[in-house]
């Protein structure tokens, strides 16, 4: 059966997006039996039926092909007198309930991309990624449209409603462990001894306790390292490196103030620190780490009104927030309908930019030969967590970020090597065993993903501890096409 649906796309209604251009077969196909199938959606204004037919050696698979122009559509399966979807295809929840989504580009694929590889019948029970399979369609180059092709505004108003009511229904109780630990380091330690601990107990940051006020009162973190070796290279720098032995957290972060003239939201003695308490919604504790800058909240607990005696509990993150979103919404993608949609599709990341594009910015991205000193310079300087390290080509080899900064501390390496001398190579070789090649993709450093991938596959990386940002490549080549953060995530999904 081979139907030409309702003009095509230009006039599939306010549901449907196209990007125009010559059409294209699309097939849908329906595995689950039947006696009379059909297939309607977008494509026919929801108003005609159009027949499946039963594949030839397989009658308990129907299918039915289409002559649609490049685009996003929702379709939907009338089986036997009754509406259905497929469960194993990606959906959305609209105006008839929830149904299925396609996206389609200009090449036909004669092994249908809509019939997934356990389908009874088909020739494809093979060892393949299953995620990827159903959902990565591709152009006739290997490459995802740019330009118009977006997800719906009605999809990302549902998603965004979904996700604020969830977020404002928990609170950080939600996100306490069942059991683990948390370090806070006094403020009376040494600096050395401090970022020691730090790089031994493998945490990016710890609280400070002031013993004399009774208050937790900022946070320690590798930024305050990178500051610290920054200022040893400098000439004529008032901290030695016989200085760190007694130089206490508290000295630093007074140092620090008077410095750079900022609090970073991190050290304020005359102000409380910024935290949260258990009862607070997960909205306002992910608002207060996007508003200050910072990556953790310390979550702390006090039974008494004037703050005395308190308890810290754990310390809140974006990933550990977006856990729970990950979590609670996985098993129930239908309810935001964005998760099952190509991340290309959204407008959140920072992407290469265009040739030719005036207004655009290219990507952080360094050379594993360029020095640290570079890298820590790029870090502070664009204000962000980590930065790519590529090949000639831009293909990813590795990441560099704030945190392997305390590798330093391993023997002591930050008293006998000069910044501009390291390079990234050598210093990341510092975190690694001798053993690991360079380029080795470390699980919880150097996350990737497609462009074609779905955005729920993004927002699960990113949800994995230490992760900041998540790199998007060229399938094949591994050539950084875009980068997507934790606070990307979430000044999309509420509205920032």
């Amino acid at each position: 059966m081979f139907s030409h649906g309702a003009d095509s796309a230009h006039d599939a209604g306010a549901v449907g997006v196209s990007s125009g251009g010559a059409p294209v077969p699309a097939r849908f196909v329906w595995p689950y039996g039947g006696k009379r199938v059909f297939v309607s959606g977008s494509f026919t204004r929801w108003s005609e039926h159009l027949p499946m037919s039963p594949v030839e050696g397989c009658p308990s698979v129907f299918q039915a092909i289409c002559s649609l122009t490049p685009g996003i559509y929702e379709y939907k399966f009338f089986v036997d007198g009754e509406w259905r979807h497929d469960e194993r295809q990606p959906t959305i929840t609209g105006e008839f309930g929830i149904v299925n989504t396609l996206y389609l580009t200009r090449e036909f694929n004669h092994i249908s991309t809509l019939l997934s590889p356990s389908t009874p019948g088909s020739r494809m029970n093979m060892d393949v990624d299953n995620e990827n399979f159903q959902r990565n369609v591709t152009l006739s180059d290997g490459t995802l449209p740019e330009g118009p092709l977006r997800v719906s505004e009605a999809a990302v108003q549902i998603s965004r409603s979904r996700v604020s009511e969830y977020l404002k229904l928990h609170t950080g109780y939600d996100l306490l462990p069942d059991s683990g630990k948390v370090i806070a380091l006094d403020i009376n330690l040494p600096v050395k001894q401090s970022f020691h601990i730090l790089h031994e107990q493998g945490i990016p940051v710890a609280p400070l306790w002031d013993s004399f006020r009774g208050q937790f009162v900022g946070l320690l973190s590798p930024l305050d390292f990178i500051l610290i070796l920054r200022e040893l290279e400098t000439h004529g720098s008032n901290l030695t490196e016989e200085q760190l032995e007694t130089h206490t957290i508290s000295a630093w972060k007074e140092a620090k103030r008077q410095t750079y003239g900022r609090n970073d939201g991190q050290w304020q003695p005359h102000q409380p620190l910024v935290h949260a308490t258990p009862y607070e919604s997960l909205t306002d504790i992910a608002l207060k780490i996007l508003q200050t800058g910072i990556s953790t909240v310390p979550i702390i607990y006090s039974s008494s009104s004037d703050g005395s005696f308190p308890q810290l509990l754990h310390l809140a993150s974006l990933s550990g927030i977006l856990k729970c979103i990950c979590r609670y919404f996985k098993n129930s993608t239908g309810n935001l309908p964005i998760l099952n949609q190509p991340v290309c599709t959204i407008p959140l990341g920072s992407w290469v930019p265009k040739i030719g594009d005036p207004n655009s910015r290219p990507l952080a991205m360094l050379r594993p030969n360029a020095s640290l000193s570079s890298a820590l310079d790029m870090l502070v300087q664009a204000g962000v967590s980590s930065i790519p390290i590529v090949d000639e080509n831009d293909s990813l080899l590795d990441t560099y970020s704030r945190s392997d900064i305390t590798a330093l501390a391993k023997d002591k390496v930050y008293t006998h090597v000069r910044l501009d001398e390291m390079s990234i190579h050598q210093a990341l070789q510092l975190g690694q065993d001798a053993n690991t090649p360079f380029g080795f993709f470390n699980g919880q450093r150097c996350q990737m993903c497609l462009r074609s991938d779905p955005l729920l596959k993004v927002m699960e990386r990113l949800a994995n501890p230490g992760v900041r940002r998540v790199f998007i490549v060229e399938a094949g080549s591994k050539r950084v096409e875009g980068i997507i953060s934790l606070r990307d995530i979430f000044k999309f999904l509420l509205s920032l």
